[in-house]
């Protein structure tokens, strides 16, 4: 089984413990757990019972129900658990927003049971009438609802990376083959994922179709025939393998990463040439004089090869044919992480873990950033506790080499719009990112006012997850970004790209548009534990979306040059 799959066994768990009121302790091993595993970039099928021992938040009990797992498949626990909850129930635990608790409460008050129980429910404002729950969370709810609808099977990118990576490595080891890529929305970088495309080159075909279907996260053959096959993962997600000839693999490599408006764009200059495209190559005639490689078949109607990321019909053509491409952003083009918590908060390492794993990223500076003290539920930090905290970084900044430490914090921007800390004490920081964890519901000029008030401070620096939102669970607070992008080139304030996979806020969309109005942009991890650190790639891609380069991102400079960024 891969990583994700294992989480979400032992998130199931969690949740079913959960609302049955078990021990809290109980049910937060089971999350945390879930959280480490799904951040390993190792599979856990190839690391020891002492390597798992190891892992944050496991120990021996959960090593042993993760070997258990990799072994049968499942959990007894989970299956005993889920005799014990309706499965109507299970269902509504899924629904964004709702959570054990309140499908617990809904469940018991209103006897909804299935997800048509409370579509009805919310449609005849039921739900707003228990305590607890109001207008607004009944209106949450019914935008969950249809947002499931409009999405289908979608998973977010970094899951399905794990599945594509694993996959293309598995069908590498087929006799007779060549070529082996993911093409379609995963390799354009999208932020979630329908389907995963694969496309081979090999001497026969059997053998590549017999190896996927060999592939133990495969629960169902769907079809099977001459040169196409697809199948459905464990975790719902399809795979379609096409297996194409090399002298086409070029062509069929473009044509299935799209997107469908980049080729109709491409075709129609190709007609303009006298030329023809499609999935088997470009053809002048019956001739076909393109089709290897995807570089030929843009240099055949006059372009040089524009990367995946581009592939939009966002202006892409027009650039390319003026030789003004992007170079886009390189995860290498990284020099810092500013925004990571330790375990001083909500994170699970310690200072000293965090350091020896941004070192080896090879970091020249990071800045921590645990919480301020209104972010409750994460132990978050009054004056006091920071500056005992900053004390604490100075004193490891003296025994370490290689990186600079900067003494940070995650300021809460408060619902009135005040910052969450004296200015005093912020004036002591080497760096603040102000962020909106609270209020969120608030009108637009409101959001906007609260944002502005931090952007306009001497002493905050950036703009953490700027929209706020949750991909697939939460849709980001109203706010008008123009506003906001204006406001943060008058005053130089950067805005992050927040590279949580599911946050990746801003998205592409909004970093276009920070970009043409002159906002610096900061790609930080939010990281909580070491593994998290390894979330940089995804923020790199939502950057390469926007066709952001190196000199559009504040942490690809040296810590000098990236310091007269600052406003202060």
């Amino acid at each position: 089984m891969e990583n994700p799959e294992v989480a979400q066994v032992f998130e199931e768990v969690a949740d079913l413990l959960d609302i049955q009121d078990e021990n809290p302790f109980r049910v937060r091993a089971y999350r945390n757990a879930a959280r480490t595993i799904r951040d390993l970039a190792a599979p856990l099928a190839q690391l020891s019972p002492e390597k798992l021992e190891d892992l944050n938040g496991i120990g021996k009990d959960l090593a042993r129900k993760i070997t258990t797992i990799l072994e049968t498949g499942d959990l007894p626990l989970r299956q005993e658990l889920r005799k014990q909850v309706p499965a109507g129930l299970r269902d509504l635990i899924a629904v964004p927003g709702l959570g054990p608790k309140r499908a617990q409460t809904l469940h018991q008050r209103l006897k909804i049971g299935s997800l048509d129980d409370l579509r009805q429910a919310a449609e005849k404002h039921r739900i707003r009438k228990l305590r607890g729950f109001g207008a607004k969370t009944e209106e949450k709810i019914v935008q969950a609802l249809e947002g499931r609808e409009e999405t289908g099977r979608r998973v977010l990118l970094a899951e399905a990376k794990v599945f594509a990576d694993a996959v293309v490595s598995h069908l590498r080891q087929a006799p007779g083959v060549g070529q082996v890529e993911v093409a379609g929305s995963f390799r354009r970088h999208k932020e979630t994922v329908g389907d995963l495309d694969l496309l081979a080159t090999c001497r026969r075909v059997g053998p590549v179709m017999d190896r996927l279907a060999d592939y133990e996260a495969v629960a169902e053959v769907l079809a099977r025939g001459k040169t196409k096959m697809s199948v459905r993962l464990r975790n719902g997600l399809q795979m379609d393998l096409r297996v194409v000839p090399e002298a086409s693999y070029g062509a069929a490599l473009q044509y299935f990463t799209g997107s469908k408006e980049h080729s109709i764009q491409l075709r129609r200059r190709a007609l303009e040439r006298g030329l023809r495209v499609n999935e088997y190559g470009v053809f002048r005639g019956k001739r076909r004089i393109a089709g290897r490689t995807e570089e030929e078949i843009y240099e055949a109607v006059g372009l040089p090869w524009i990367p995946p990321e581009l592939r939009e019909a966002r202006g892409e053509f027009e650039l390319a044919s003026k030789g003004r491409l992007p170079k886009l952003l390189e995860l290498d083009d990284l020099r810092g992480d500013l925004h990571m918590h330790t375990t001083a908060t909500d994170g699970r390492a310690s200072l000293e873990e965090m350091v020896q794993g941004a070192k080896k990223r090879g970091y020249a500076y990071i800045a921590f950033t645990d919480h301020s003290k209104r972010v409750t539920m994460a132990r978050g930090l009054d004056a006091k506790r920071l500056r005992q905290y900053w004390k604490a970084i100075d004193k490891l900044a003296g025994k370490v080499n290689g990186i600079t430490l900067l003494k940070g914090v995650e300021l809460d921007i408060l619902e009135d719009g005040r910052l969450d800390l004296p200015e005093d004490v912020l004036a002591e920081a080497d760096w603040v990112v102000a962020s909106i964890h609270y209020g969120q519901n608030q009108p637009r000029e409101k959001i906007t006012r609260r944002l502005l008030n931090a952007i306009q401070s001497p002493h905050v620096h950036a703009i953490g997850h700027p929209t706020g939102r949750l991909i697939g669970k939460r849709k980001g607070y109203d706010v008008d970004l123009e506003v906001v992008f204006q406001a943060a080139a008058d005053y130089g304030c950067l805005l992050e790209l927040n590279a949580q996979p599911d946050r990746l806020d801003l998205d592409d969309a909004a970093l276009i548009a920070a970009k043409e109005r002159g906002v610096g942009i900061v790609v930080n991890t939010d990281a909580h534990s070491v593994e998290e650190l390894g979330h940089m790639e995804f923020g790199v891609y939502q950057a390469r979306r926007a066709g952001l380069e190196a000199r559009d991102v504040a942490n690809t400079r040296t810590l000098a040059q990236f310091r007269k960024l600052l406003k202060r």
